[in-house]
């Protein structure tokens, strides 16, 4: 059970006061996304994305499905903010993640979870398709307070 101190601390990491978090989490404690509302974005080279999580309001949370083709590589990700993570799954298939320069090979039934705060890629070297899931929390860079 988080303290007032700690709560607090996350409102204001929010941009939001505590008041205001308490009440958006109590108006809004079940979203529902149905699987006809999941956004899908299909990217160049062939290989898609479906965002799964419903979007909640000052929540830095996803959780999406990724399917990339034989041989695809889905290009770099840039360093998410410190206290980022991510949690990846790998649903069927190979997967090559590379983090900060270190290469890391993933079959099916297999999962890693890696701090988001450092560069990182997803490419398939196999020959048949790969899926997996990903659930990420990134955080966002603080921005200063004016006074």
């Amino acid at each position: 059970m988080p303290t007032v101190l700690v709560l607090s601390r996350i409102a204001d990491g929010l941009g939001a006061g505590l008041t205001a978090l308490l009440a958006e989490v109590e108006q809004s404690r079940v979203i529902i996304r149905r699987a006809a509302e999941q956004d899908s974005v299909d990217e160049p080279g062939g290989w898609r994305r479906t965002i799964l999580s419903p979007v909640v309001p000052g929540v830095n949370f996803e959780w999406i499905r990724t399917t990339l083709p034989a041989g695809c590589d889905a290009g770099e990700f840039p360093a998410y903010a410190p206290g980022s993570h991510e949690f990846v799954a790998i649903e069927s298939g190979e997967l090559r993640l590379t983090l900060a320069g270190q290469v890391v090979d993933l079959a099916a039934g297999d999962s890693v979870y890696f701090a988001a705060d450092l560069p990182h890629a997803y490419s398939n070297p196999s020959t048949k398709p790969c899926s997996y899931y990903v659930a990420a929390l990134i955080m966002r860079a603080r921005t200063p307070r004016t006074t």
